[in-house]
């Protein structure tokens, strides 16, 4: 069950981004990822807030969903629930990214496109546990895949994105050839959820 202090956790954290948001104005700034940064480590501390219904995972695919998108699409929050060894494609996003573990444990195999030849070359590799923090961007590094390290548990990570990363068009790709192709992700869940509506 969720705890109630947790949900008022979360409102906070939304309410202190949105409003770093309209102060700082640009949402792609060093100084706004930093805040938001900060912000999400404290949201991760304690596991005790996500609702259940964003905690499911399914038995054929990992889920992606939507806690909440800024209503000027600058920023969006989401849970990635990892069923055992489930795994994304190789994708990029387009976007800054922060991947906070808060259950279980997930791993993130960075590629780099080849220069000389078809492919992707294998960069860093990196393990989260809970309280970790990971940060993706075009500039640092933008296509990865991502795994739960885990054949017989559920891991959740939380994902801050620059945009409404569930309509943004990306690109997935083939490691052999290096070729892409787009695809826009969706969200698991079909309504965002009302959490100004949960009682605390």
């Amino acid at each position: 069950m969720t705890n109630t202090s947790g949900v008022a956790r979360l409102r906070n954290f939304i309410k202190q981004v949105t409003s770093c948001a309209e102060s700082v104005g640009d949402t792609d700034s060093e100084a706004f990822v930093d805040f938001c940064r900060a912000q999400l480590v404290d949201l991760i501390a304690k596991d005790d807030w996500l609702p259940e219904e964003f905690a499911a995972p399914h038995p054929e695919h990992y889920q992606q969903y939507l806690l909440h998108c800024d209503p000027l699409e600058r920023f969006s929050l989401i849970s990635f629930v990892w069923g055992p060894g489930q795994k994304t494609p190789i994708h990029n996003h387009g976007t800054w990214g922060l991947i906070g573990m808060l259950r279980g444990s997930e791993i993130s195999q960075a590629y780099e496109v080849a220069e000389q030849e078809p492919g992707l070359i294998p960069a860093r590799h990196e393990v989260l546990n809970p309280g970790d923090i990971a940060f993706v961007s075009p500039e640092a590094g933008d296509i990865h895949e991502v795994i739960n390290a885990f054949d017989d548990r559920v891991s959740i990570s939380i994902h801050l994105y620059g945009a409404n990363i569930g309509l943004a068009e990306r690109f997935v790709y083939e490691p052999a050839s290096g070729r892409s192709r787009p695809f826009v992700s969706g969200y698991s869940s079909s309504l965002t959820p009302n959490i100004w509506g949960l009682s605390v």
